[in-house]
């Protein structure tokens, strides 16, 4: 008769594979303070002409970045 480890080895070899294919859920945790984009940093290293605060400013600069330096087609025409 075989010794209780060696008839288990096989089983617990199983569990150990199965307990790596868990995977824990990613969830958004808004309750760190997060707050909208536009409210930014406010220092030095910001866009000049950008107002921290200012959404219709934030909105601008995404545009113009998206026109000027985002654009394919601008670039090379």
């Amino acid at each position: 008769m075989r010794p209780l480890a060696v008839l288990m080895m096989p089983v617990m070899m199983a569990l150990a594979g199965l307990s790596a294919c868990g995977e824990k859920p990613q969830t958004l945790d808004a309750a760190k303070g997060q707050g909208a984009a536009y409210h930014g940093a406010q220092n030095a290293f910001v866009a000049p002409g950008w107002k921290a605060g200012d959404k219709g400013s934030w909105e601008q600069g995404l545009k113009t970045r998206l026109q000027n330096t985002q654009n394919e087609y601008t670039k090379i025409n």
